[in-house]
């Protein structure tokens, strides 16, 4: 039987192969997301331009660095079952500007591959609680712009992104002198401050064409433009999560989540 030491050439040579396969069928779409509904061509073939998934974006390791950095400061806050954010059950929140050395260089490898300029400072960090949920809604254009994108630490899931009629609601359009939470308070600070961080418009199954994405443990997705706009997002719940007739466990999840301006 032939073992591959961790650092044997062949092994890296088997990984890259590997992470390279996967990487283009996340680009086509033809593992990670599943269409449903009728589609319109050139809508669909804009949604795959702008949502992207790119697997074992993070190593083991990096992902244990992330993580040993937050969950001190995590673990002091308590999940929210019953708030004002119905967009959200079963999570905490807060966001950070000051990372350790090594977290600072993966964050800006996501600058880099999703972003064309800087990002926002201020990162966000979303725990979901095994039996959490993140309900359907688009994020409010006064707090990010035209790109989205998070690491997955801790579990696989299932995003859900349903076409929306983005005339029926109306975004906050952001003004002089109105400025976030992190930026009136800095440091480690609650993102939940104001209820139009997050608006939940009309989106049903039965109407609309939607997809569902395999969001796997260490991955990267970054949703913009088309994506970003005018369609819902959620993460499916533990009862729920499935892809393609297949059972996807969810245990508890932290999403790192960079933003652009708005």
């Amino acid at each position: 039987m032939l073992i591959l030491r961790r650092s044997s050439p062949f092994r890296q040579i088997l990984r890259r192969c590997h992470k390279e396969a996967i990487e283009k069928s996340s680009n086509g779409k033809g593992n990670l997301t599943a269409f449903f509904g009728k589609w319109p061509e050139g809508e669909q073939k804009d949604f795959q331009q702008h949502m992207r998934i790119i697997t074992d974006f993070i190593s083991e390791a990096e992902e244990r660095q992330l993580h040993e950095e937050i969950e001190p400061y995590m673990s002091r806050l308590r999940y929210e079952f019953d708030h004002w954010d119905d967009a959200i059950h079963g999570f905490r929140e807060t966001e950070r500007k000051k990372w350790f050395p090594q977290n600072r260089e993966v964050l800006e490898r996501v600058r880099q591959v999703a972003f064309d300029g800087a990002i926002m400072p201020y990162v966000h960090i979303l725990d979901l609680a095994p039996d959490g949920v993140i309900k359907p809604h688009v994020d409010s254009t006064r707090y990010c712009g035209t790109t989205i994108s998070g690491i997955s630490l801790l579990s696989d899931s299932v995003m859900r992104l349903v076409r929306t009629d983005a005339q029926r609601y109306q975004q906050q359009q952001p003004t002089a002198g109105n400025a976030s939470t992190s930026e009136s308070k800095g440091t480690d600070v609650d993102a939940t401050d104001d209820a139009a961080y997050r608006h939940r418009p009309e989106a049903s199954l039965e109407n609309n064409f939607y997809a569902d994405l395999m969001l796997p443990r260490r991955s990267l997705y970054i949703m913009s433009h088309t994506a970003r706009y005018n369609f819902t997002h959620e993460i499916l719940a533990k009862e729920h999560s499935s892809f393609q007739g297949t059972p996807v466990p969810k245990t508890r999840r932290i999403s790192i989540i960079c933003r652009n301006e708005p």
